[in-house]
């Protein structure tokens, strides 16, 4: 048996990863987000510190991902705006260091899905939806078993308390409402 056919297997004539427990590799992880400055100027930032485990079932839709996100590590590439994040006018980081993410329900098709999860943020738990692809199969150098996904997802911040906002003298906002999250990662198969 190869290495690729012990770490996938093939459902519906497409090849999935095996199941068992996969653990995100924060080396190569993006956990980020794209709002808009003035509602127009693209901001990206991401967590650096996440934690995130990857139960697959058997069956596609039988499985977990859960994951904890340190919101101190949020890096949007500009220190002030980064600490303005961090204070009490938004993530309120020193009370709040963490948010989660644990999935309810998982749907797929083919190489696609989709997770309904609670994300919890300031205390505060909604649903969330991540339209999910998977990317594939990788063997590393040091013999681990990889996977790779793609996700996003769009949020009001809004509904956790993110509610920090000027009005501009155009009429808009300087901040928008709407977050878009983007999630890059590769998940190492555990023993």
């Amino acid at each position: 048996m190869s290495s690729a056919s012990a770490a996938t297997r093939t459902l519906g004539g497409v090849e999935l990863p095996a199941a068992g427990e996969w653990k995100l590799d924060p080396g190569h992880a993006e956990v980020g987000f794209v709002g808009r400055h003035f509602m127009m100027t693209k901001v990206r930032g991401r967590f650096h510190g996440v934690d995130s485990t990857i139960l697959v079932g058997e069956r596609p839709e039988d499985s977990k991902v859960t994951a904890v996100i340190d919101i101190a590590s949020l890096d949007t590439g500009d220190k002030s705006r980064d600490d303005h994040l961090k204070s009490a006018d938004f993530f309120d980081v020193e009370k709040f260091p963490k948010a989660t993410f644990t999935s309810t329900s998982v749907t797929w098709q083919g190489t696609s899905g989709s997770a309904v999860g609670d994300l919890t943020i300031k205390d505060v738990t909604r649903p969330v939806t991540l339209q999910i692809d998977y990317l594939g199969y990788a063997r590393d150098p040091w013999d681990n078993d990889r996977i790779v996904f793609s996700a996003k997802g769009k949020v009001n911040r809004e509904e956790w308390g993110l509610t920090w906002n000027m009005v501009l003298e155009s009429g808009g906002l300087m901040v928008s409402k709407e977050i878009e999250l983007v999630l890059e990662f590769e998940a190492i198969r555990q023993a």
